[in-house]
């Protein structure tokens, strides 16, 4: 066990220092630009600045520039051929499932009969569920997938306009290309409309849903900066129940897996949401993981979220001046330690409801060395690993992930941090 480490108190000048407002654009780390779709991420801005760095579709020509309005619009910008820099301009709230999950369902699916049909008390809990209703769920599964994902293509920027700019039910797959930036919008998660049962999830089964609001597959020098994802309209607490268990519409909010590398996701805010941001999706994915999904977050707001903010498998993942807005009960941690992660989290802030004790913020689900030096929670230095060690014996993390981050623009003292990111996270607020 570690012991408590005691960080002094940094003088009132120094901290007055610290949270003076810098010049327009410097809070993001990058030079002010009178058109922020020509913005690049700025040399040594976090795993993205690596190598040849994150410049998207800065030096597009005129004639690789569109501005968008409609969902249909947008695919259509994404889709067109070559992979010269494009720049896409969304002006508005893109609306991919406004027709509504009636438009999606394949011929004979009804849903009353799905649910009569995968009844527990008749199905029972041994095996997974098929059928006809299943094989009409699939298919009415894939429509809306068809419907709703669409691919990013390498040497892309796609930014919002002004402060309203946005996309609802859409996923974006940025997957096997190189060299994207993804800023300024507003990103409802998408809403499963067939989630699938499996009564084989638990003891007492799960609904579980597809579908991410960003998702990094394969990808290099990708830059997610300035967003907001939320769950908007449906969170999680207006979903019914069946079979007694959550009718579970929402996957993830941002997904990096697959071999994803140098990835930075700065001044972002993830909001209401359960199962947040995941850096690599299996223990099994060695093969393609290993040696990748090197990912930089911070100056995040991560804002009554209950999980995965985020959940570490193989990367070396820097988290840092990061802000963790924790209320209880649904809480369950918000860094995860998982198969080979080597997770660096310094000089973070939390704020945790009085109910939540510090220890639940690290979670341990396999054995992986963590760094955690200079946090804050609720005003004051607090040891994170000591406190988790100390609190669950029965999970104690070891120290040190074994590596220095060095890709860094700016640190900030944490008791700045609540302040600092609170104003100047997320969308609409580029500068």
């Amino acid at each position: 066990m570690n012991r408590r480490k005691k960080l002094g108190v940094v003088a009132a000048t120094a901290l007055a220092l610290t949270v003076t407002a810098p010049a327009a654009g410097a809070h993001s780390g990058h030079r002010p630009a009178a058109d922020p779709a020509r913005a690049t991420l700025p040399a040594g801005d976090g795993w993205a600045a690596e190598g040849t760095g994150t410049t998207g579709g800065s030096a597009a020509d005129a004639s690789r520039v569109v501005t968008v309005t409609t969902w249909e619009e947008f695919r259509a910008a994404l889709e067109a051929p070559g992979t010269e820099p494009r720049i896409v301009k969304v002006v508005g709230t893109l609306n991919a499932t406004a027709a509504g999950c009636g438009a999606f369902e394949a011929p004979g699916y009804d849903f009353a009969r799905y649910l009569a049909d995968y009844d527990p008390a008749v199905w029972g809990y041994e095996n997974e569920v098929s059928g006809a209703q299943e094989e009409l769920r699939a298919v009415s599964a894939a429509a809306q997938g068809q419907a709703i994902k669409v691919k990013v293509p390498a040497n892309t920027t796609i930014v919002g306009v002004g402060r309203n700019a946005g996309i609802t039910g859409g996923s974006l797959q940025v997957q096997g290309v190189d060299n994207v930036i993804v800023r300024n919008l507003t990103l409802e998660s998408p809403l499963d409309c067939f989630p699938q049962w499996d009564p084989t999830d638990g003891a007492t089964g799960a609904w579980n849903s597809e579908y991410d609001s960003l998702v990094v597959y394969g990808s290099t020098h990708v830059w997610i900066d300035h967003n907001t994802f939320t769950d908007g309209a449906h969170p999680d607490s207006s979903l019914p129940s069946y079979y007694g268990e959550v009718y579970q519409q929402h996957d993830g909010e941002l997904d990096v897996v697959r071999g994803a590398d140098l990835v930075t996701a700065s001044w972002n805010v993830f909001t209401d949401h359960d199962k947040t941001l995941m850096i690599g999706n299996s223990d099994s994915a060695g093969a393609t993981d290993r040696g990748k999904l090197r990912v930089t977050l911070h100056h995040n707001l991560f804002d009554k979220v209950v999980e995965r903010a985020p959940r570490v498998r193989f990367g070396q993942v820097d988290a840092y001046n990061n802000h963790f807005v924790v209320a209880g009960p649904s809480y369950v941690y918000s860094l995860g330690i998982g198969q080979e992660s080597q997770l660096v989290a310094e000089k973070n802030a939390f704020t945790l409801a009085s109910d939540v004790p510090a220890g639940l913020i690290l979670k341990k689900w396999k054995d992986a060395p963590v760094t955690t030096s200079g946090n804050y929670v609720n005003g004051s230095p607090v040891d994170l690993l000591a406190v988790h060690n100390a609190q669950y014996p029965a999970e104690l993390l070891r120290a040190d992930a074994g590596w220095t981050p060095v890709l860094r623009t700016r640190v900030d003292h944490p008791r700045a941090v609540p302040a600092l990111v609170d104003h100047r996270a997320g969308a609409g607020r580029l500068r």
